[in-house]
């Protein structure tokens, strides 16, 4: 989604304040009072507020609210497209607004909506797509060099990542790579960055391929400044009826101007809207 990085607080600023607090109480004469400034990311939970219905035959890859619309992508191939639907401040069981299908051998990945484009990655065809967010009919491609997993956009840049510790930073008319971070907690990579939102306060979210882990990183250099557990949104998972066994968490989108989030998983037949609390 768009978002403007300005006048804005981001978690790790405010991080800072509380971790140097607790730095200074426990520095020794080794320590210097910021040498783990991330080896202390806050601890957080995603608090279930409320919890719909989702596609339950979606691979979701994608997850973006952009106005009065929410978009969702998948991928396999054969299986990838990309959709919109009506938002009214919660997700609307309704029919598509707009709708494009992804022909074999494309397989679908991670989506964001900046200015009048949605942008679509796909995962080993080595193209992105950029669409009218409206209609959804293609207008280029461009060439993707590294595997294609999340993207995510601020007010004048994208962000994408592809499956390793990097984020890639890029211009959103000609996707040229601008700069790049590493994420890391602890002074260590973290790997297997998938789906990302680029959220109100400047930060990044992105799940961790294969766990139930999200993590808020900080743009300016990388470090983790937050870990979120969402383990506990499995035992909430309804899978009576369901024709595909539930896959791993994918699917992040902050609900614009709140403090709330959408979250949910490849195949998974709901969609929880939540908050990260410690």
């Amino acid at each position: 989604m768009s978002r403007s990085r300005a006048g804005f607080i981001s978690i790790a600023s405010a991080l800072a304040v509380i971790t140097s607090g607790v730095a200074g109480c426990s520095t020794t004469d080794e320590e210097t009072p910021d040498s783990g400034a991330d080896n202390f990311p806050r601890q957080l939970s995603a608090e279930v507020i409320e919890v719909y219905d989702h596609d339950g035959g979606a691979f979701t890859q994608g997850l973006e609210i952009d106005g009065d619309r929410l978009y969702e992508s998948t991928g396999r191939v054969g299986e990838s497209w990309v959709r919109s639907t009506q938002f009214d401040g919660t997700p609307v069981s309704g029919p598509d607004i707009a709708r494009a299908e992804l022909p074999p051998p494309l397989f679908g990945e991670g989506i964001t909506v900046i200015g009048d484009d949605l942008w679509q990655l796909t995962w080993k065809n080595g193209v992105a797509i950029v669409r009218d967010k409206d209609t959804l009919t293609e207008r280029g491609r461009f060439p993707l060099t590294t595997e294609g997993w999340g993207i995510c956009a601020f007010e004048n840049q994208l962000v994408t990542s592809d499956g390793t510790s990097t984020l890639v930073f890029r211009d959103p008319d000609t996707f040229a790579v601008t700069d790049s971070v590493e994420a890391t907690r602890g002074g260590q990579p973290v790997a297997d960055l998938n789906e990302l939102e680029c959220a109100d306060d400047g930060t990044i979210y992105a799940n961790v391929w294969q766990t139930d882990t999200i993590v808020a990183i900080d743009p300016a250099d990388g470090h983790v400044s937050g870990v979120i557990d969402a383990s506990p949104l499995r035992s909430r998972l309804d899978t009576n009826g369901s024709a595909n066994p539930v896959d791993v968490l994918n699917g992040i989108a902050q609900i614009p101007g709140t403090d709330r989030f959408l979250l949910t998983g490849k195949y998974w037949p709901q969609i929880f809207e939540v908050r990260f609390v410690e």
